[in-house]
């Protein structure tokens, strides 16, 4: 049985896609089965592993038509890595979905035809707390928030944590919180290192201990349509992402690593 998991914040730019595709490719590399989830009308996280977001067939139609998600799910150039890609077509989906039964279920009913297949299903959230995002939610085994290291990084953060205790209570009673995950770390602003003391002392236990550095090459990435650790394994972008990976592997007994195995070094920089 799959573990999904929602990467959600309501604040835009935050690392969301980045983190989805990246954490996907990363566990495909160390050799689970992993399915992203683009339920993003943006669909960056499609076109970051190299798909056209305008080609035919995608999650709007399993969540409106109730298709069954083989019909859409595309394999990509890693041989453990799938995705069922978005459309701008889902911006629609919201207003469609007010007058139609369970509507906060039906990403969930889609997802329960495959979840037995994958070791992990990630879903990448649009920046908002809308009816999308709350069938991501239900759907879900956890929520992962990803939280960059700048002024406001707070912000909304409450609002979030609120809303997934309304779907806690109401939709979803098993929903438990990941962690939260620091992006966009730049060792050289002091800022970015008082946000971390900052998130780690309101937080805590649920903050990871991976911090994922800001990086030009994970810009770089998604316009050749690859994942970090196929477009340059040795970058620091991927060693933090898979240094992540192997951090949520070891969280849910997915592996038992050796303490001096558990981090991926890179030069003197770790």
């Amino acid at each position: 049985m799959g573990k999904i998991i929602a990467i959600a914040n309501q604040k835009g730019g935050v690392g969301k896609t980045t983190t989805a595709v990246n954490l996907g490719g990363c566990l495909g590399v160390l050799e689970y089965k992993t399915l992203i989830v683009d339920a993003d009308p943006q669909a960056n996280a499609t076109s970051g592993v190299g798909l056209d977001p305008s080609a035919n067939g995608n999650i709007y139609d399993c969540i409106i038509n109730e298709a069954h998600p083989h019909e859409y799910i595309v394999k990509t150039e890693n041989p453990n890595l799938d995705i069922l890609p978005s459309h701008i077509d889902l911006v629609g989906a919201e207003l469609e979905m007010i007058n139609l039964p369970q509507r906060e279920y039906r990403l969930r009913q889609a997802l329960d035809k495959i979840k037995d297949e994958y070791d992990f299903i990630i879903i990448d959230c649009s920046p908002s707390l809308g009816l999308i995002t709350v069938n991501s939610l239900v759907a879900a085994d956890s929520v992962m928030i990803p939280v960059q290291c700048e002024f406001y990084a707070l912000e909304g953060l409450g609002k979030l944590l609120n809303t997934i205790k309304i779907v806690q209570g109401r939709l979803n009673a098993d929903l438990e919180i990941e962690g939260i995950v620091l992006t966009m770390y730049d060792t050289r602003l002091r800022l970015a290192n008082q946000v971390v003391d900052e998130v780690k002392t309101h937080f805590q236990e649920l903050v990871f201990d991976t911090v994922i550095h800001r990086n030009t090459t994970l810009g770089e990435a998604p316009s050749y349509g690859q994942t970090i650790v196929m477009h340059d394994a040795a970058s620091k972008g991927s060693v933090n992402y898979l240094n992540f990976a192997k951090e949520i592997l070891q969280k849910n007994n997915f592996t038992k690593i050796k303490n001096e195995d558990k981090k991926i070094k890179l030069g003197n920089e770790f």
